[in-house]
């Protein structure tokens, strides 16, 4: 055996495992890359709802009717970009009123002839993916 086969510098093999790693780093990567722009998770990102106070007013018109007001008393306006409307659970009520936007403080939007459910404040974002209820209150017996 000749000695000098132990101290031989052969380095011959260290290139192409580095190599292989490289590739498969950059393979792994781009797969998710290109997975991401593909499943739209890019555009994922939520949008976060306004921290907003209001207060809502039943105008009793008689018969059990009510018109409800709902006022924007408070907190973050609500840019024009985003939609802001008072709706109600009330099965015979059959529409919802948005407000104008921007919605700042001491703005208000109205529905009426409400009777019974819950009012509510929804805000929806701008993708209209995203939508949460601000403010709800139940209307009086």
């Amino acid at each position: 055996m000749d000695i000098t086969q132990l101290f031989d510098d052969d380095d011959r093999a260290v290139s192409p495992v580095i190599g292989v790693i490289l590739m498969v780093a950059i393979t792994v990567i781009l797969a998710a890359v290109i997975g991401s722009f593909v499943l739209g998770l890019g555009n994922s990102v939520q949008q976060t709802a306004p921290n907003a106070n209001f207060q809502f007013d039943f105008q009793d018109n008689g018969a059990g009717n009510f018109t409800v007001t709902a006022t924007h008393t408070g907190g973050d306006t609500v840019p024009a970009t985003e939609n802001l409307s008072i709706n109600t659970t009330d099965s015979t009520f059959e529409s919802k009123n948005d407000f104008d936007p921007p919605v700042s403080a001491g703005e208000s939007a109205s529905i009426k002839n409400v009777s019974e459910g819950t009012v509510s404040v929804i805000w929806t974002a701008q993708n209209g993916e995203n939508s949460q209820i601000l403010a709800d209150e139940q209307v009086p017996n």
